[in-house]
């Protein structure tokens, strides 16, 4: 049976790789770490061979059966595809260069971001990449080469900026291998090979008394509905703020009450599974007349295809009042922390639960289900927690 968008976005990782056949030798190939491929196998010359043809959803079902009907063509022709790719890239080898793919990606995304997010990506990559791995063709950089680089950044103890400039540069990857350009992101191999970053108290509320007050203001937010809704599930979910505001409808299944959070937009090895409580599920029923007929749960106020700004939670913290060194997005996450600790729950099931990597020996695919009864537990305990201070007089 012909694969379906519906079947392609709920495609959940594995322990093992496991292919979703569409038809005519293309399937879609899903990853322990929850990446999704396209593949084309045919076979020429009397030999089996495949050919990549993007990666999903960036590359769409639609898509990928427009690349694997030219290449069917080709094959018809009596033409390789593979070595009309191959033909093709060494044409396009002068504009084919990390530096300049970099650009070409930075270009397409910088219209999306505040001008100082934009200016702080571009300038690591000048800084700290181009120099180096500029010039080099993209398809061609390999892992010791892309930890030099960063190496060098790690050595003036800037490890932060190491971090966020391999996001920057994983991120250029995945728009080269979306494109054609690149094969593999060799970024991906390198989070656990970077010096960690020493975590920063960010401004939180953690007293009892003053998280009841802090609850109240939220639940009694006036503004935008969608932003509304974002600010009763940040305390309950405490993930981060870019994956709460960039979450998606397929992501979450509310009969089973989960939200799986993909690895590659965490930028992780593993995925992150999020127990919903009965609290979250309500405030997601009640979002989904609003938003459930398109992508993000949050879509922005102007252009419904992107979701709301990074600066939406934060700026709703403002007017209710809340300064920059009283309560902050992140802060949500510290909170829960610090109170859930404080109650005994399991700190592993905690770190967990916030997405942080753990001791496990289960690798990628068996963290995503780590300490879940004790998290499912441990989140309904959470959300009916906050509600009962909310509510207590």
């Amino acid at each position: 049976m012909p694969l379906t968008d519906k079947i392609a976005s709920a495609a959940k990782p594995k322990e093992k790789p496991y292919r979703l056949t569409d038809e005519r030798g293309m399937y879609l190939e899903v990853t322990p770490r929850g990446g999704r491929y396209w593949r084309f196998k045919y076979r020429f010359a009397g030999k089996e061979k495949r050919l990549a043809l993007g990666v999903y959803p960036d590359t769409t079902l639609a898509g990928a059966r427009e690349q694997r009907e030219a290449a069917r063509k080709l094959l018809a022709s009596g033409i390789d595809p593979a070595q009309v790719r191959k033909t093709d890239k060494r044409i396009r080898a002068s504009n084919n260069t990390f530096e300049s793919v970099a650009r070409e990606w930075f270009e397409g995304q910088a219209p999306r971001w505040a001008p100082s997010h934009a200016s702080k990506v571009i300038g690591r990559l000048e800084r700290e990449i181009f120099p180096w791995l500029g010039a080099k063709a993209i398809d061609q950089i390999t892992v010791p080469q892309l930890l030099e680089s960063l190496s060098r950044v790690e050595r003036r103890g800037h490890y932060e900026t190491a971090h966020r400039t391999l996001q920057a540069v994983s991120r250029v990857f995945r728009y080269a291998i979306a494109s054609g350009k690149a094969e593999r992101d060799p970024g991906a191999d390198l989070t656990a090979a970077l010096k960690p970053v020493a975590s920063k108290n960010l401004a939180s509320v953690t007293e009892p008394r003053k998280v009841a007050e802090l609850l109240r203001a939220l639940y009694g937010y006036s503004g935008h509905f969608p932003t509304a809704c974002a600010l009763k599930l940040a305390p309950m979910l405490f993930v981060r703020p870019g994956e709460l505001r960039t979450a998606q409808w397929h992501e979450f299944d509310l009969d089973v009450a989960e939200w799986l959070i993909p690895s590659e937009k965490k930028n992780m090895k593993s995925a992150l599974l999020v127990p919903l409580a009965r609290q979250a599920v309500t405030v997601l029923i009640e979002l989904r007349p609003l938003s459930g007929m398109g992508r993000y749960l949050f879509p922005g106020v102007a252009r419904h295809s992107r979701p709301m700004s990074e600066n939406t939670v934060t700026g709703a913290l403002r007017r209710l009042g809340y300064e920059s060194g009283q309560m902050t997005g992140y802060g949500f996450r510290n909170m829960a922390s610090t109170l859930l600790k404080a109650q005994g729950w399991n700190p592993d099931a905690i770190e967990r639960q916030l997405g942080h990597a753990g001791g496990s020996n289960l690798g990628a695919a068996g963290s995503v289900a780590e300490y879940l009864p004790e998290r499912r537990k441990m989140m309904q305990a959470w959300a009916d927690y906050l509600e009962s201070l909310r509510l207590a007089c």
